[in-house]
């Protein structure tokens, strides 16, 4: 059912799922509500790497998202400027490389295809290419949320600051509006949950009479990352490794050199216990493997190392998951006017736009056309949840 004109939208969250879906109502003509409790971009969507792939997720159900999504990155890069989001085509590696030049073995990669960027100069073994410039590209994500917020939002009152602690339901269970910080009351007829891992806030805002959470446990995943500045131009190839460390154990972090001239490098992935979530923009920072993390990339490329590059940022942030591995995007069962999107996990910039229109498109239109929904639609962990009792 297509929303009435007066509609009144509110976003919980501004990452860039609650940023790409209010930019898009914005374009079909609705003036939607963000309620944000930090900073727009202040998680995820403003420390994450932004690498993006164009078929890297063609064998799940998330493939057709990606393509979609991967097209919509390209045409948002013409509307803000590629300049101002950090957007550009790239070329893809995957580099076997080690902590030693004895463990890589004197550099066995020269002479081999394809031949790793001339600043890539360090402990590597094997080069392999993974995409070019038609199937991979990046952009800077804490700048294109801004740029989607800005552009959704501008400088009125739509983006609010505050926490959103509760729905309002009428008597058929329909929303009418959110309560943000205990206290205060904001009207709305359509409201979508776009609070990534901290989804889980809203397990009890069905009220009393709720027989289980709205949602599935969404689980949490932390990546550590640094920002580097070498003193010499990097191409544009991102860096995905496998990498051993001198004691034996294996990681795979990547390096991501963009059009800043600064080289985001992240790795060390942690499982998050939901209870133990922080708040956004309270999350504690491990020095030790954010060094390791800089170890790494200084033994893979000189220029990278430490007396060479300049240290311009350490951080870190979690990526939400659901049990399933694919995001939930749609109407909450058993609420009416509710939807949520979430549980992207390491794909959440490259899905952010095609999920933002799918789920403007849900609301205004009462479904999604862009792009097929069913195989993210919430209610099948209902249908789960009720088959096990």
């Amino acid at each position: 059912m297509q929303p009435a004109p007066q509609a009144k939208v509110v976003i919980c969250g501004g990452g860039i799922i609650g940023a790409a879906t209010a930019y898009y109502l914005s374009e079909m003509g609705l003036a939607p509500t963000v309620i944000e409790r930090e900073s727009v971009a202040c998680a995820a969507s403003g420390k994450a790497g932004g690498f993006l792939a164009l078929d890297w997720n063609d064998s799940s159900p998330v493939g057709p998202l990606s393509r979609k999504s991967f097209a919509l990155h390209a045409q948002l890069a013409e509307r803000f400027g590629a300049d101002n989001i950090g957007y550009r085509r790239t070329h893809t590696l995957q580099v076997k490389g080690s902590e030693t030049a004895a463990q890589a073995g004197n550099n066995q990669h020269k002479g081999s295809k394809p031949q790793a960027p001339a600043w890539l100069d360090g402990h590597i073994s094997a080069v392999g290419e993974l995409g070019d410039t038609d199937s991979t590209a990046q952009v800077h994500p804490f700048k294109l949320t801004n740029a989607l917020m800005e552009a959704a939002c501008g400088s009125t009152d739509q983006l609010q600051h505050g926490t959103v602690t509760g729905l309002v339901l009428g008597p058929n269970r329909e929303v009418t509006g959110v309560e943000v910080d205990g206290m205060r009351i904001v009207p709305a007829t359509c409201v979508v949950l776009a609070l990534g891992p901290w989804s889980n806030d809203s397990a009890s805002w069905g009220g009393a009479d709720s027989s289980r959470p709205l949602l599935p446990t969404i689980g949490a995943t932390k990546y550590h990352s640094i920002s580097l500045r070498p003193a010499v131009p990097v191409t544009n190839h991102m860096i995905f490794t496998d990498y051993k460390f001198r004691s034996g154990r294996s990681v795979d972090p990547e390096l991501y050199p963009r059009p800043d001239g600064t080289v985001y490098c992240c790795g060390e992935p942690q499982e998050i216990q939901p209870q133990d979530l922080p708040l956004p923009g309270s999350v504690p920072v491990s020095a030790e493997l954010a060094d390791n993390i800089w170890g790494i990339a200084g033994s893979l490329a000189s220029c990278l190392a430490k007396g060479e590059a300049t240290l311009e940022a350490t951080q870190a942030c979690h990526l939400p998951q659901s049990p399933d591995g694919v995001p939930l995007i749609g109407k909450v069962p058993g609420l009416q006017g509710v939807y949520v999107a979430t549980g992207h996990s390491c794909w959440g910039i490259l899905n952010g736009p095609a999920t933002g229109l799918a789920m403007a498109e849900l609301i205004v239109n009462g479904r999604a056309t862009s792009v097929d929904l069913s195989a993210f639609d919430p209610r099948r962990f209902s249908a789960k949840a009720s088959a096990v009792r």
